[in-house]
């Protein structure tokens, strides 16, 4: 009776275990290999601003693009991409350099970032974040803002130190002298020899203003400023009435806050004979001609990098656009947008070249990029900046447009042009 006894209540302890064991097999199904182990893009951008909202959004879209095909291949064996991004607000009149420096060590930090992609947006921010990253040994590929040329010197000065960043978007000196062929077209063909420049207070914006007084003096043009605007500036009539005064025939512009809007509302208000062109921010963005009820037609901007606009710089591009409005119902954005979604993709192909996450390996792979992108070829200098041209086989092609009756049309380079550049009636 004893053994019988036993015998019941030994099977009835094995069927409880198996009963167990199922239930736990129904709860937890089996994970999806690497799905535990995903590779982590930090980006620290300023999410309130145009070059911080594009840039996440772009992001997010090749990170679920690259994640719907598979993941990664990293020596052969799959893993997905995580995306984190903080606020870093380095956009915001006042906020130091060292709260956008606390957004990037928390992603390495917190968020466990195996690389970041993206921001700080600010030049000041940027460089100061050059050394943070090289600390932690995190490879870097800056996207969004910064322009400053500072970045060229620290990697050619101490490439040890700072081997570990990137730069995917533009240049100020670069930009710069995509712009004076513009500005040499309207000397040649409309004659016109005066020009007075505004700024925003930044680093790149001051340096850029210099450097296009400079050069457009030395070409025979009557140069009026800089005059320097603080970021957050709401009223520019006196710059408009000294250029007016001065009798400019162009009004440049480099500005990255959004404020820029009113000054072009007040330029168009004032009738002004004098075209905008510049770095410009709010004309970047499809809905600057909401924004502006339509006075900012005329506004000439650069977009630094082709596809932050339509057009068709290669096979890619076109896609891109295509993808971005379906995913967020508008077309890219402006600066950063192209880019930051570049960025991952060359990210992803210079890991599965280098079989691995080391980021030695990852900076080698990224030396010997060499890939067609969004904006034409990918490849990088000796000192990690990526390589421009007009010819999109041969570098990154640039992308200026003009809004013209509710669109922005490319009037440079001419190999992407949808629309000859137009002046507005009041200078006809």
């Amino acid at each position: 009776m004893k053994k019988s006894f036993l015998v019941v209540l030994l099977g009835f302890v094995l069927v409880s275990l198996l009963l167990v064991n199922l239930a736990g097999g129904c709860s937890k199904p089996a994970a999806t290999p690497g799905a535990n182990n995903p590779i982590v893009i930090g980006s620290a951008l300023p999410t309130g601003f145009l070059y911080g909202w594009a840039p996440e959004r772009a992001i997010r879209l090749a990170v679920e693009e690259i994640n719907a095909r598979g993941g990664v291949n990293v020596g052969g064996k799959m893993r997905p991409l995580k995306f984190e991004v903080l606020d870093t607000r380095d956009l915001e009149p006042g906020v130091p350099v060292s709260d956008a420096l606390l957004a990037v060590e928390k992603l390495i930090l917190e968020k466990k970032a195996d690389f970041l992609i993206g921001g700080p947006a600010r030049s000041e921010a940027a460089l100061a974040a050059m050394d943070l990253v090289s600390r932690h040994k995190k490879v870097t590929i800056f996207t969004t803002g910064f322009l400053s040329g500072m970045f060229e010197g620290m990697v050619k000065d101490n490439y040890e130190t700072h081997k570990y960043s990137f730069r995917i978007s533009g240049v100020a000196g670069t930009m710069v002298g995509q712009m004076l062929t513009l500005f040499d077209s309207l000397q040649q063909n409309k004659g016109f020899n005066k020009v007075a420049i505004i700024v925003q207070d930044v680093a790149h914006a001051r340096g850029g203003g210099d450097i296009m007084a400079k050069q457009l003096g030395d070409r025979g043009w009557d140069v009026l400023g800089p005059e320097i605007y603080p970021t957050g500036t709401l009223d520019f009539s006196d710059g408009l009435f000294k250029a007016r005064d001065f009798g400019a025939q162009v009004l440049f512009i480099w500005m990255d806050m959004p404020e820029s809007s009113i000054l072009l509302r007040q330029w168009h208000d004032m009738k002004l004979p004098a075209l905008p062109i510049g770095f410009v921010n709010a004309a970047e963005q499809p809905d600057f001609w909401q924004a502006t009820d339509g006075k900012g037609e005329f506004t000439v901007a650069h977009l630094v990098n082709a596809g932050n606009a339509p057009c068709e710089a290669t096979l890619l591009t076109m896609d891109f656009v295509r993808a971005y409005e379906k995913k967020w119902g508008l077309e890219p954005e402006g600066y950063g947008t192209a880019s930051s979604y570049q960025a991952v993709y060359t990210l992803v192909d210079a890991i599965e070249r280098a079989g691995s996450l080391d980021p030695n390996a990852v900076i080698a792979a990224l030396e010997a990029t060499d890939m067609v992108g969004v904006y034409g070829r990918v490849r990088f200098n000796e000192h990690h900046q990526i390589i421009a041209s007009l010819d999109p086989a041969e570098g990154a092609i640039p992308q200026i447009i003009q809004w013209q009756a509710g669109r922005r049309e490319t009037v440079f380079p001419p190999v992407i042009v949808t629309e000859p550049l137009k002046l507005p009636p009041w200078m006809q």
